[in-house]
């Protein structure tokens, strides 16, 4: 039989999938709101510190809160670009054996058929995930935090940051790209730099030079392999984001290549280096600064050197729902006595009152919705969202991203909190319904000043409590801090 070779080609081109362009379709970091002052480190303990600021994470904060939160700013940026995959990425894990990524996805709100997975263990997790999802045909939320710390005194304690990075990957068919994957370059080598054994709090680190020594050339290799690979020259180039945990390999990496002028900010005197959440948020960062058209490249080195390089997209013009730069230019500072009280680091007296006990498993997965999603009801009569929903409700009404009012509002003393006092306040929700919830990000020197009667607010993904090694995870309120009031309080 002879084959028509023409008509054949015809046929495959009528049935052939078009060319898709792959990238990132949104990208968003979450930095907390406390600050601590690296000065007051030495003044405490007598030694190290250093001079600028680190972000750090409330207490009633982890990994999973962090990540949530910046994946929660990616989903408003984009509700149009539902993910099929989350991969999430710490080193400092509110769980092993448990995923942590299926309670970021059920505070999203996710499809129960979206494959939630941890990419976790180790700083090059977070780079692989975002390798991993580029790779893949289908949309891909990627989500990192880590929450950094060491011993009193250490580098890591006063280098290190809290925070949260999300990145949505998908193909310009979704909609427009805030920047393309332009190519990639990855050298792994195996050398024992930075380690810390399961169940330690603090890393170890082998002598600075040695870590220079190895890293410098696999970055000077990834970096023109991935150049190569992109076809472009390293003139082409316009923001390079260089980091990693070696800092002094990450300073000469950036002057052996050339780059200084070109350098990103690493947010080191504000932020720190927030490990595996890092690279997303400092990408989210630049790409916020970024104009259309210009080339940005993330190095990162960790167990090895990896490149990435992408283009800003005409959706890099559209300003972020919440700016890194904006979230950085606030904060409340945190007394480096209250910092290490909360990374368990100094023993303070809690209220004499019963602590929490662990939450119910099982009840927790029957109100799945409302306790991870914060979704109430529609009551059939009045139409306003129940909260907590009714067995007799209507439809399912999501409640995470509604501001609202408070209405009057309680500071209790005597009630178990890992922090006291607690801030309790009835808050009326725009579009209505109302609910009793509790305040964060309020130290106590500040609540008469952020909370009254008339102040705005918006929910936040937390951690209530933990007992018996459970984390019992709910929503509660905390000051929408530059917003006016809407309530006349005269």
């Amino acid at each position: 039989m002879t084959v028509d070779t023409a008509r054949l080609e015809r046929s495959i081109a009528q049935v052939r999938l078009p060319d898709v362009t792959r990238g990132i379709l949104a990208a968003a970091g979450y930095v907390p709101h406390g600050r601590l002052d690296r000065a007051e480190i030495a003044a405490f303990v007598g030694t190290g510190g250093g001079k600028g600021t680190r972000s750090v994470a409330w207490y009633d904060e982890d990994t999973t809160t962090l990540g949530a939160e910046a994946a929660r700013l990616v989903r408003r940026a984009r509700p149009d670009a539902s993910p099929s995959a989350l991969y999430f990425s710490t080193i400092s894990p509110a769980y092993v054996d448990k995923t942590n990524a299926t309670g970021v996805a059920a505070a999203l709100r996710l499809d129960s058929d979206v494959l939630a997975v941890d990419f976790g263990g180790a700083q090059r997790s977070a780079v692989g995930a975002l390798l991993a999802a580029l790779s893949s045909s289908s949309t891909v939320l990627t989500v990192a935090a880590d929450a950094r710390s060491g011993l009193a005194g250490s580098g890591d304690e006063a280098a290190g940051g809290d925070a949260g990075s999300a990145l949505l990957v998908g193909d310009d068919a979704t909609g427009p790209l805030l920047a393309t994957f332009l190519g990639s370059a990855s050298i792994t080598e195996e050398f024992t730099d930075r380690w810390r054994s399961p169940g330690d709090v603090r890393s170890k680190l082998w002598e600075e030079r040695f870590g220079e020594t190895a890293y410098v050339p696999l970055g000077e290799r990834a970096w023109r392999e991935a150049l190569k690979k992109a076809e472009i020259e390293a003139g082409e180039v316009d923001r390079v984001i260089l980091t990693g945990l070696h800092s002094r390999a990450v300073r000469v990496l950036g002057t052996k290549l050339g780059l200084k002028d070109k350098l990103a900010d690493d947010l080191s005197s504000r932020l720190g280096n927030a490990g595996s959440a890092q690279p997303g948020l400092l990408l989210a960062a630049a790409l916020e600064a970024a104009a259309p058209g210009e080339v940005v490249a993330l190095v990162v080195l960790a167990d090895g050197a990896d490149v990435l390089l992408f283009r800003a997209g005409e959706a890099a013009s559209q300003p972020p729902v919440r700016s890194v730069a904006d979230q950085l230019g606030g904060g409340t500072t945190v007394p480096y006595g209250k910092f290490l009280s909360w990374r368990g680091g100094l023993a303070i007296e809690p209220p004499r009152r019963p602590e929490p006990s662990r939450m119910s498993a099982s009840a927790a997965l029957r109100n799945e919705d409302w306790k991870y999603a914060f979704a109430g009801r529609r009551d059939p009569v009045s139409g306003d969202p129940q909260l907590p929903p009714l067995p007799s409700g209507g439809e399912a009404v999501p409640m995470s991203d509604v501001a609202g009012t408070i209405a009057t509002f309680t500071v209790d003393r005597l009630a178990y909190s890992p922090s006291p006092p607690i801030v309790f306040a009835i808050v009326d929700f725009d579009g209505g319904g109302r609910y009793p919830v509790e305040i964060t990000d309020v130290p106590e020197k500040d609540i008469a000043a952020d909370v009254k009667v008339g102040t705005r607010v918006e929910m936040t993904f937390r951690r209530l409590s933990s007992a018996d090694g459970i984390h019992n995870y709910f929503w509660k309120a905390r000051p929408l801090r530059g917003v006016a009031s809407n309530v006349d309080t005269a």
